[in-house]
């Protein structure tokens, strides 16, 4: 789906105070950004922000960091950003790929994917976030004990998943083909896609990598 372009939402972005800017210079850095050492937990493509939010309201012990490549997108979410005072969350406007030059080794606790793009042709896999490409991303960034939680609609997706992750050297902690009628659900808080997919009655695919 081509994204409409918003004037001047490149300037806002650069200009909001929730928006880190050069993030590559706060590379092991990153208490000094929330001004304490609690853990950090990132969504990789947060969309307009629903689930990171609600996550930063309820979770004030946790630091988070929303990431998003579309500006467009990242607007809607400062936007919303704006109304809640809340000091344990923070946006970037760059690529995932680059994120082991963003964060130093162990500096992660938790990476969320949700409802990634599914890039659906064999030869754009790599571009998949469960690809063995991105998970050697998120092996150089998370802590020891770290996880990665993946969630999506798209079960295509999900079955290349459940082989790639395991592939990329890592262990399926815990998989559901239908997150909403299964133990996986608690706690969980949902994404703006989530929501309309499950009012459609469309099942929700999740698992959780662990190293």
């Amino acid at each position: 789906m081509r994204l409409r372009h918003i004037p001047g939402a490149e300037q806002m972005i650069e200009e909001s105070p929730y928006v880190i800017q050069k993030p590559e210079e706060r590379k092991g850095k990153w208490h000094e950004v929330f001004g304490n050492h609690n853990p950090i937990h990132i969504e990789v493509g947060m969309g307009k922000g629903k689930f990171i939010m609600e996550l930063a309201r309820t979770n004030p012990e946790v630091n988070y960091i929303g990431i998003e490549r579309y500006s467009t997108v990242m607007l809607k979410a400062l936007q919303k950003r704006e109304q809640l005072q809340l000091s344990n969350i923070y946006f970037m406007c760059v690529d995932a790929k680059n994120m082991a030059e963003i964060f130093e080794p162990g500096e992660v606790a938790r990476i969320y994917l949700n409802f990634s793009d599914p890039w659906p042709k064999d030869r754009h896999a790599k571009r998949r976030l469960t690809s063995p490409q991105f998970m050697e991303v998120y092996d150089k960034i998370l802590s020891r004990d770290g996880r990665v939680e993946f969630k999506t609609d798209n079960r295509g997706l999900f079955d290349y998943s459940l082989e790639s992750v395991p592939e990329a050297g890592w262990k399926i902690l815990e998989s559901t083909f239908d997150l909403h009628h299964s133990e996986m659900a608690e706690g969980n808080v949902m994404t703006e896609y989530e929501t309309k997919f499950a009012a459609e009655g469309k099942p929700i695919c999740k698992l959780t990598a662990v190293r």
